[in-house]
């Protein structure tokens, strides 16, 4: 009699909880969701993740809100995100760094990919080379010219050791026999175009998107992008295999929740953004500053980033980084 009680206690407790589980998903979202942006405000990553989310929170009677969390190369936020409680109010941005750069060095204790729930694929797009007005350069020829006649002198901007743009300066010093005078710069791109337009560097990598402000203005210019298609929102900024390279890299936008989060909760996040995405607002406005949208589902985005884990760590493997 005993045992009987307690199995029915216990059929009784899991399906109220199993009620209650669905009820919450029925209602989702309950309250306000938390866009952890683990960039500072003003950069590529945050002005596209504001922006899509403006759009997706038009879904529910809730609103989606930003909250910049800089820092450990991306993971002081997503720390943050990866411990919130699991009930899809609270989403991380995931970028490059997020992907690569952290798992690649074991750079934070406790931080990993397997701790989250990816939810989608936002924008893909490829790196590029900016010259700042004040180097003199006008293409990538004089640009390699350059650094031929004096090697360690053009001064290079890039994300830190370990960075896509890192990574595509070295390759693109092997493939190109130059040496730069590398100069790595924490924290979003907004960095390297101030120190572009101070005349600080003569060069930076990051993507078009990234540096679309100066390039507008007239005090930058991209002069080859590390694709090997062209851009049609830059036609005067060539793919860098027309000048017989291949090199492809570029950064990226992924959303994603805390481990454990409900199935429920993660398609109907992913349905908002996926309406979000292809509204026209969306489309001419992620294509006017450069950068190119690029949907992958949550049934997807997993596999892109196991493979896009594989295929760069084998690069570094081979150049020793």
């Amino acid at each position: 009699m005993f045992t009987k009680s307690i199995k029915k206690t216990l059929t009784v407790t899991l399906g109220a909880l199993v009620l209650s589980t669905s009820a919450m998903a029925a209602d989702f979202p309950t309250r306000d969701i938390r866009l952890v942006v683990p960039w500072p405000a003003g950069g590529g990553a945050d002005a596209i993740s504001r922006k899509i989310s403006n759009i997706a929170e038009q879904e529910f009677s809730k609103s989606i809100y930003v909250e910049n969390i800089a820092g450990a190369v991306t993971a002081t936020g997503l720390m943050q995100m990866m411990r919130a409680r699991p009930d899809g109010h609270t989403v991380g941005v995931l970028t490059y760094d997020s992907i690569i750069t952290l798992p690649r060095g074991k750079m934070v204790p406790g931080y990993s990919l397997d701790n989250m729930e990816p939810i989608a694929r936002i924008t893909r797009e490829a790196d590029a080379v900016v010259v700042s007005k004040h180097s003199g350069f006008n293409s990538f020829e004089e640009l390699i010219n350059a650094a031929k006649e004096n090697p360690n002198t053009i001064r290079v901007g890039v994300a830190p050791k370990g960075s896509g743009p890192f990574l595509a300066v070295r390759r693109l010093e092997q493939q190109a026999g130059v040496t730069f005078n590398v100069i790595s710069y924490p924290g979003s791109s907004s960095a390297e175009a101030e120190a572009l337009l101070s005349g600080e560097l003569d060069a930076a990598i990051s993507s078009l998107g990234d540096f679309n402000g100066i390039i507008s203005s007239g005090d930058a210019k991209g002069i080859v992008e590390l694709s090997s298609e062209q851009n049609p929102s830059y036609p005067d900024v060539p793919p860098i295999s027309t000048f017989g390279h291949d090199l492809e890299t570029g950064s990226f936008i992924v959303l994603a929740a805390p481990k454990n989060t409900p199935k429920e909760a993660i398609a109907t996040l992913e349905a908002a953004y996926k309406k979000a995405f292809e509204t026209q607002e969306f489309q001419s406005w992620v294509t006017s500053v450069g950068v190119t949208p690029s949907w992958l589902g949550a049934s997807e985005v997993q596999t892109w980033i196991d493979e896009l884990q594989t295929n760069t760590f084998k690069v570094m493997d081979e150049l020793g980084l």
